[in-house]
């Protein structure tokens, strides 16, 4: 089935502008971690205590690195949430982006008038002539 290029373009614009709207983000994994403190008359050295927290770290890979966060309790946990959720729907509308895109180009070679059409859109470049100083400026 093949998809009209006006309903294609707008699907474009559409993922263009939910992409203006994407608000602060983050790569990566929350992940919470209980630890164990190692005093024997602690609670968490109890049989079947998760132990002590939780702690929240963040995680994501940086330059073949895994990098690691700490992410204080309270507010800050579901903030982080919150952007790793925006980044995910950001990934989302990319992707979707350029299967629109792919689609888009497709459809222009199978329609050679449409490609020109859109060329003679464009506006051309213009360069600009630098005034060259003599020796005399």
């Amino acid at each position: 089935m093949t998809i009209p290029l006006k309903t294609l373009q707008g699907k474009r614009e559409q993922l263009k502008a939910g992409l203006a709207q994407i608000n602060d983000l983050r790569r990566g994994s929350l992940t919470a971690r209980f630890r164990k403190c190692g005093k024997q008359n602690c609670h968490c050295a109890q049989k079947d205590s998760a132990g002590h927290g939780p702690s929240y770290s963040l995680t994501h890979a940086h330059q073949g690195k895994t990098l690691t966060q700490v992410i204080p309790q309270g507010p800050a946990v579901d903030r982080t949430r919150a952007q790793i959720a925006e980044y995910r729907r950001f990934r989302k509308l990319v992707q979707e982006l350029i299967a629109v895109n792919e689609q888009i180009c497709d459809a222009q070679l199978q329609q050679p008038e449409a490609l020109v059409a859109e060329e003679s859109k464009k506006k051309p470049l213009r360069r600009s002539i630098g005034h060259r100083r003599g020796s005399g400026d």
